[in-house]
């Protein structure tokens, strides 16, 4: 099966078990959670998915799983576009949340996604094991929070105003943060819903999200909007330090390739039980949005 019908279907499962999991909640709020939840690649869900299939985790349990990163990669998304963040009015080729409701709103619709993650997770349905459930509990609070995500938001923000631009390998540092621990999380999940250590699933993440974030900074030069399906050019209008603006776009690109070649190498001890996972570490770089 080819990446882009192999992700195409994964896409279609989780938005459906994102949809039967917020279907619950009420209110302007419990709209604005399913709104914000809807669409996107779900590759941090497709990575819980295909790393959990590597050691025959029953798909429902990989699913609730893979729901619970896009509930929290939702959230951060809201939280980042918010006027008091990057201040964005458009977001996977829609309105944000907050300009679609109320800042109020999408402040409360991301704290609920936040917090659903967690319900999804503790959850008998997502493993009989409690053990196992706290586990999973534990590492995404740790990824996600002030040691995680939330760290490397902060010091994006602090960036904007420092004195002098960062160095590349304060940005490495920054971005292993803000984007990488969001991938690296599911490719620890896969493996823990079957008991088992992540082994080099981690050199792999860690490989895949700065690949994913060169990506980014080359679209934010490079990129159409209408692809996108959100505002570019932000980083160079604001004087921002990212990759391509201490390396230039082509050492940036070959630093990324470079990257991707790191990752499949990580994968080598799952031979061909890991062909997606590879190809997903190619389409990072090659995707146009």
């Amino acid at each position: 099966m080819s990446l882009i019908r192999s992700l195409g279907t994964a896409q279609a499962e989780i938005q459906e078990a994102l949809d039967d999991l917020l279907d619950p909640f009420e209110g302007a709020v419990g709209e604005a959670m399913r709104y914000a939840a809807t669409g996107g690649k779900r590759l941090r869900g497709y990575l819980a998915l295909e790393t959990a299939a590597l050691f025959g985790v029953p798909r429902p349990r990989a699913l609730r799983a893979a729901a619970s990163i896009e509930c929290v990669h939702a959230y951060s998304l809201i939280h980042d576009d918010l006027p008091c963040m990057d201040d964005d009015d458009t977001r996977r080729g829609r309105p944000t949340v907050h300009r679609a409701w109320d800042e109020a709103t999408a402040v409360l619709a991301g704290d609920a996604l936040q917090t659903a993650a967690f319900e999804i997770l503790a959850d008998p349905a997502t493993h009989p094991d409690p053990s196992v459930r706290i586990g999973l509990v534990a590492t995404l609070a740790r990824d996600a929070g002030a040691s995680g995500m939330v760290l490397g938001q902060a010091q994006d923000i602090a960036a904007e105003s420092a004195d002098a631009p960062l160095t590349l390998e304060a940005i490495t540092s920054l971005q292993r943060l803000k984007t990488g621990r969001l991938l690296e999380w599911p490719c620890r999940a896969g493996p823990s819903l079957a008991r088992r250590p992540p082994g080099t699933l981690l050199a792999y993440a860690g490989a895949l999200g700065l690949a994913f974030q060169i990506a980014d900074d080359l679209l934010d030069v490079e990129g159409d909007a209408r692809a996108t399906g959100k505002a570019v050019g932000k980083d160079a209008a604001a004087g921002k330090a990212t990759f391509v603006s201490l390396l230039g776009a082509p050492a940036a690109r070959a630093r990324a390739d470079a990257l991707v070649a790191e990752a499949e190498r990580a994968l080598l001890p799952y031979a061909d039980k890991a062909h997606n996972l590879q190809a997903v570490a190619r389409y990072v770089v090659t995707r146009d949005r």
